[in-house]
């Protein structure tokens, strides 16, 4: 783990704690990998430094927190100054999905989280079929609502590029919120549907016709999901369209939710709504990737293999700044991100200590001015004090040596002591 020193260093001291700056950082990148007991006993281990399971947690959750403030802080100034933005790579793969995380109360919350990538030349595999990589992924994670999250998820699309993409690909699920984040970074994408989401559908609606687990309904499945990946998505709609008839009377419309019909008339206007997402045979010719695996792994690399562990439960405002830390790692630029963690740490020490110096100069300076202050009253002249005479000291009274006997009058000698009575 390296460390990465200020400037600054050496003018404030250490970072929060007593720690240096370098066991700072160790800790804080220990405890965005593991559970903060751990954490500690690893930093104990190779540094003979012992923390507690608490320090690293109060260290990790601060750096975290300032990470939080500085990305803020940039969307502030980018939405300010509306700098241009960074060349983007001719394909950029896009995706945004959502992974639940416990909270303290037994409550669960969403964090959503963005992956940004770059898309490859297709490469022919051992069948003779394209496939498309995805490579150079980036990560931006929170725990907020679809608003506050397309909007501080700008840090992260200005930082690559996507404004001056050339192409920008799309991946999502059917999520509505999902197309509000796309039309908000790019109205121009080409906006993909997630092809597992669209042969979840076709799954639905085999099952509902034909049983679950039966021959007829994977034989199907599995001639409709090929149409749907190399031919024309029409010819899919139209079969599940024959399939609703099947399994309909005429004449008769169902009144149960959950029976087969609605069930079918569910995923063909799911699909009919977004035939033009499901264009894959297109989207292969031209190199696109029609898989929204990158953000589905980012869920788990980011979210659920730090925060969904045994027993976990999570403050709602401690969720953020640990993710944000660990959207840096998992990108691989804690050290683009740590140099900007301990800039805000000590720009804040800075501000505490000059406000702590303005109260304490306020509490001890007298507002009234040196010109301004009333002249004190004059005291009245007091008599010259007569000295009073000192009695003359009497010499004390000289012992003599020699061992002392009780006088006449003690005590002592007029004990009541029986005496010895005559046998």
């Amino acid at each position: 783990m390296g460390s990465v020193f200020s400037p600054l260093d050496e003018e404030l001291g250490l970072l929060p704690g007593a720690l240096t700056p370098s066991l700072v950082e160790s800790v804080v990148r220990l405890g965005t990998w593991l559970p903060f007991g751990p954490a500690a006993q690893m930093l104990a281990y190779f540094t003979c430094v012992e923390v507690g399971a608490s320090t690293a947690r109060r260290l990790t959750e601060q750096a975290g927190a300032a990470y939080e403030a500085v990305q803020t802080a940039a969307v502030e100034e980018i939405e300010r100054t509306l700098p241009p933005a960074p060349a983007g790579p001719p394909v950029q793969f896009l995706s945004v999905d959502g992974a639940m995380a416990p909270l303290v109360g037994g409550e669960w919350a969403e964090v959503k989280t963005l992956a940004l990538g770059v898309v490859q030349e297709p490469k022919v595999n051992r069948r003779g079929e394209p496939e498309v990589h995805t490579t150079d992924l980036s990560y931006f994670s929170r725990l907020a609502d679809h608003e506050t999250f397309g909007r501080l998820a700008l840090v992260e699309t200005q930082r690559r590029g996507t404004e001056t993409a050339g192409v920008v690909c799309a991946v999502v699920d059917g999520a509505e919120w999902t197309q509000g984040f796309i039309a908000l970074h790019r109205p121009d994408a080409v906006r993909i549907l997630d092809w597992a989401h669209a042969v979840g559908y076709l799954d639905v609606a085999a099952q509902a016709a034909y049983g679950a687990g039966t021959v007829r309904a994977q034989t199907w499945l599995a001639q409709q999901r090929h149409i749907l990946t190399h031919g024309d998505p029409q010819r899919v709609l139209t079969a599940v369209r024959e399939l609703r008839e099947e399994v309909s009377t005429p004449g008769v419309e169902e009144a149960d939710e959950t029976g087969p019909g609605s069930l079918i008339t569910r995923s063909l206007e799911y699909l009919e709504k977004r035939v033009a997402q499901i264009q894959y045979a297109t989207f292969a010719v031209q190199g696109y990737p029609r898989g929204s695996g990158s953000v589905e792994s980012a869920n788990k690399l980011v979210i659920e293999a730090r925060l969904k562990g045994a027993g976990m439960r999570w403050a709602r405002p401690h969720v953020n700044p640990l993710v944000a830390l660990r959207t840096v790692a998992c990108s691989d630029r804690w050290a683009e991100a740590w140099p900007q963690i301990t800039a805000h740490w000590y720009a804040h020490r800075r501000t505490r200590r000059r406000d702590r110096a303005a109260r304490y100069q306020q509490r001890h300076t007298t507002v009234t001015s040196p010109q301004a202050r009333p002249e004190p009253a004059a005291l009245p002249a007091l008599a010259p004090a007569t000295p009073t005479p000192r009695a003359p000291v009497q010499p004390r009274p000289v012992r003599r040596a020699g061992p002392r006997r009780p006088a006449a009058t003690h005590p002592w000698r007029h004990m009541l002591i029986e005496r010895p009575r005559c046998a």
